[in-house]
Order: C-alpha cells, then structure tokens, then sequence
C-alpha cells in the first residue's frame, strides 16, 4: 500500500474526515483567484462549502488527506485518492453537493459542477494510479516551497512502489512548478465551450518497479 510507504514529515498530519472543515479553509482560500473554479463557483463561500462536501464524503474517509501548519495557522492541504481507493459518493453526499453548489451558486453553478464533474470522468485515466484531486498554499504559506513539501513525500512513494501520478491542473501559472516535479501534459480539455481549460497531468515513476 503506497499510504504506509509515505514518509512522516514534521509539520504535516494525516487527516481524515473529521477535519474536512479545514481542509476546506485552505483549499478554498488557496484556490481563490483560481481560473477554472473562479468560472466554476463564481463566489469563496460555493467553492468552500463544495470543497468541505468533497472531503467530508470522499477524499476524508476514502483518499489520503493531509495539512501542513507552522503551530499557529494551517498553511498548505493535500487531497489525494490513491489507488483503489473508492471515489463513489453516498447519495447523502451527492445530496449536500448539489445543494451546496444551487444555494452558494445558483442554478448555473450546479449545471457548471455536474459538466466539470462529467468531462474530468471522462478524461481521467483507467489504470491504476495516484490521483492529485488538489494541493493548495494559503496566502500566507505562498513563495516558502510548501506544495512541493507537501507532494514529495507522496511522490517518492509512488516512485518506489511503480505508481503513476495524475492530475487536472487548473491554473497555466502552476505548469511549470509540475513540470519541475516530473509531470508532463496529456492534453487540455474543458468542462464547457466557455470555461478555462483544465490540463490533464501525468507523472510516470522515476525509480522502482510495480509490484
């Protein structure tokens, strides 16, 4: 299992579930001034309230989730599937997703969410890998090398154990901040003829062999 292979780093904790709110905080704040989920939410408090939804029902009990903070504030959150790990949502989730994005967004929000949700299936690979769903630094924790804190512990094990990476980036700023971490462009897609791109993302591992 990839999750014990990773590699305990003082100032970042595991999380799970019950920390889906903070999760969120930085989440949300990190991806503020985002592109594609600026276009997505159209507001902070719909795009923190679906990112609170999404951790709570699937990255916190079924990914590998974790925060970084410097003993003051959280700075930096990672939200992670890793292989067979079960991205299905409870109906009771699907539930408070749809309701967040109609009462936080409106209408044009929920039609945006569910055809970003269907173009991302649809262009998401299907052998086995490490999913990146996001990794975000707060405005506070920006130009210290916290993503990349954050992601390396992950990726090592990935490398060790044969593991393919993907990602969506969502923003053309962070291109080459992944091309420096070893991931190369699938292809651009959109969710909507006039939404920003996302850019399917993978990493193939430097060292190791599947097992």
């Amino acid at each position: 299992m990839i999750a014990a292979d990773i590699a305990q780093v003082d100032g970042i904790r595991t999380v799970g579930r019950e920390d889906a709110r903070l999760l969120a905080d930085v989440t949300a704040d990190a991806f503020r001034n985002d592109p594609f989920n600026s276009w997505l939410f159209s507001g902070h408090k719909a795009m923190h309230r679906t990112f609170g939804v999404l951790a709570r029902h699937i990255y916190g009990p079924n990914g590998f989730c974790q925060i970084l903070g410097d003993g003051r504030k959280d700075l930096a959150a990672t939200m992670w599937m890793l292989p067979g790990g079960n991205m299905d949502m409870p109906l009771s989730g699907v539930s408070s997703l749809y309701a967040s994005l109609f009462f936080n967004g409106g209408f044009s929000a929920l039609m945006r969410g569910k055809a970003a949700g269907e173009a991302m299936e649809l262009h998401h690979p299907k052998e086995p890998h490490a999913y990146l769903f996001t990794v975000g630094v707060c405005a506070d924790g920006r130009g210290r090398g916290l993503g990349r804190q954050m992601l390396l512990p992950v990726l090592e094990a990935c490398d060790r154990t044969g593991t393919m990476v993907y990602l969506e980036n969502s923003n053309p700023d962070n291109r080459r901040f992944y091309n420096s971490l070893g991931f190369e462009r699938i292809e651009l897609f959109t969710a909507t003829p006039e939404s920003p791109p996302l850019e399917a993302m993978r990493r193939d591992p430097r060292t190791g062999q599947a097992g």
